[in-house]
């Protein structure tokens, strides 16, 4: 038996809501369970003692009945009202977080997949099954033994010294199920893993002849986490027919007891009665408890996973700091935002080492400012890690506040890579700003040297488009955010990398042009007419290892 992760009560409002309304509930059903045993008690002992039954004791027994069939209903809706906000807060700091580590080693695509899908799906069954039970037992059942005390102390002494039993078994089977669910949570982060790393090099290994191999990996890969799964169902079972047997053998014990003493004359029939009534439903929530734990396993799993990832915080200076500084962007004054962009001592990091040297740049807005230097030498680097997007040491500003993750909104950039969709060519540069002016498409592709239609279709992937084509319609897009979004700085890699020298130097002018109204535009060339056009040129140096 494990009990809530005191780290999901710290991160997530809707897990403490579920308690605080879980344990008012708990105490609703426990008055409602002693009611209902004092009600049906009296009742029979009337009917024996050849007394008519009291109006009053039945419209109690009524309504305890109710109010039980109504907690149960009530448990059903919490438990899975619980489970969905719980999940939704999970995914959604877990996307943060995982947004913030782009580019580092460690969270994989399958990790990521398996743990925002089955994994945190799992989190129905613990909120739906195990944790009422859990709130159950630590709240009701106190309550119950306190009531059969009152009415027979034996019957109650009898109950506090069996019902710790049953906990007991449920902790030494539950470290045997802890460690076979591990496992078989590995198995399943290991399929996963391996199904996305053969689909993504399928048609290479077609074309080598290597995809039978990977069939043969993917079927062992699945006989293990279907072994792993057949081992948790075993234990499942044995350990839910032992706490069945802890549980009905505890109840026994108090039934022969009341027996005992009632053949000998020891003991009213009335609170024996009440006793034996109650007394199941004093081991129920325990039992409960021992039978969804099995079920919610792959919940708490995933959820510690989940967890861990949340609390992995980035040894290096983390640009993530620069959350709270973009909240303060409001109360800037007029001076502050015309401070540009400032960098001082920025090197960046990847698995602790650094792969450019330390950069010094000031660049104020209006500039056109070129990063240049051999490959290798960390220019991409550079404009990653002011996008949030890699570790970096060293002071990196944007008119006062800390540049990263949580700014990018202040950022337009296009890499490399066009990543252009499937759609229209002014879809493509429209993306993520679908609502701005019209216009703003006009003078996007002006600055970019667009001249292809803009309702021209693309396939997937951007099909269609020659690769200098594609190329300014990314740098268009980019210049489309800034223009919508009024980000002050642009950051373009290798924007003419496919260009002729005409169109270099066109789009050159027009990024200079553009840089004039107010914006910081910083690129990464390794060609002359793109740095030869920019107000400055900024030469990375690599970085000397011993």
């Amino acid at each position: 038996m494990r009990p809530l992760d005191p780290r999901l009560l710290r991160r997530s409002r809707a897990a403490r809501g579920f308690i605080a309304a879980g344990g008012a509930l708990a105490l609703l059903q426990a008055g409602a369970t002693v009611a209902f045993a004092w009600a049906l008690s009296t009742l029979v002992v009337g009917l024996i003692e050849g007394e008519s039954p009291g109006g009053a004791t039945v419209l109690v027994l009524v309504a305890a009945a109710s109010v039980r069939a109504l907690a149960g209903w009530l448990w059903e809706w919490l438990g899975s009202a619980g489970a969905m906000r719980v999940k939704a807060e999970l995914r959604d700091a877990l996307l943060r977080r995982l947004e913030d580590r782009a580019g580092r080693r460690g969270v994989t695509t399958a990790r990521a997949a398996t743990l925002l899908g089955p994994g945190l799906d799992a989190l129905d069954e613990y909120f739906g099954r195990y944790l009422p039970q859990l709130v159950l037992t630590a709240i009701a059942t106190p309550v119950l033994v306190v009531a059969a005390w009152g009415a027979d102390w034996v019957s109650g002494l009898i109950l506090v010294i069996v019902l710790p039993l049953v906990p007991v078994f449920m902790a030494l089977i539950g470290m045997a199920t802890e460690v076979v669910q591990r496992r078989q949570w590995d198995r399943l982060q290991a399929l996963s893993r391996g199904f996305l790393e053969v689909l993504g090099g399928l048609s290479t290994l077609m074309v080598f002849g290597r995809a039978e191999r990977q069939a043969r990996r993917i079927r062992t890969v699945t006989d293990e986490y279907r072994s792993s799964t057949m081992k948790v169902l075993r234990v499942t079972f044995l350990s839910g027919f032992t706490l069945e047997l802890a549980g009905s053998l505890s109840v026994a014990l108090v039934a022969v007891s009341i027996g005992l003493r009632l053949v000998a004359g020891d003991m009213a029939f009335a609170p024996g009665l009440f006793v034996l009534v109650l007394a199941p439903d004093v081991f129920l929530p325990v039992r409960n408890v021992g039978a969804a734990f099995h079920s919610a396993t792959a919940g708490l799993e995933a959820s510690k996973d989940a967890l861990d990832l949340l609390e992995d915080v980035p040894t290096v200076a983390s640009p993530h700091r620069a959350d709270a500084a973009a909240s303060d962007d409001a109360g800037r004054s007029a001076a502050d935002a015309e401070n540009g962009l400032r960098v001082r001592d920025l090197v960046v990091v990847r698995d602790g080492t650094p792969v450019c040297a330390p950069l010094h740049l000031e660049a104020e807005r209006g500039e056109l400012v070129a990063l240049t230097g051999a490959s290798g030498s960390g220019k991409s680097s550079v404009l990653a890690a002011m996008l949030g997007f890699a570790d970096r040491a060293g002071e990196l500003e944007l008119d006062g506040v800390a540049l990263g993750a949580g700014t990018r909104r202040h950022v337009a950039w296009a890499g490399q890579s066009p990543q252009l969709v499937e759609g229209t060519v002014a879809e493509n540069v429209r993306l993520g700003s679908e609502d701005a002016d019209p216009d703003l498409v006009v003078r996007a592709f002006a600055v970019a040297g667009v001249d292809v239609d803009a309702s021209m279709p693309l396939g997937p992937s951007g099909a269609g488009l020659s690769g200098g084509q594609a190329q300014r319609v990314a740098v268009a897009r980019a210049i489309h955010r800034a223009l919508a979004t009024d980000a002050p700085l642009v950051l373009l890699d290798e924007p003419t990398s496919a260009l002729d020298p005409e169109r270099e130097q066109a789009m050159a002018v027009a990024l200079r042009e553009f840089a004039r109204s107010g914006r910081i535009v910083i690129v990464t060339t390794h060609r002359e007419g793109l740095g030869g056009a920019a107000d400055r040129v900024v030469r990375l140096r690599e970085v000397v290892r011993a």
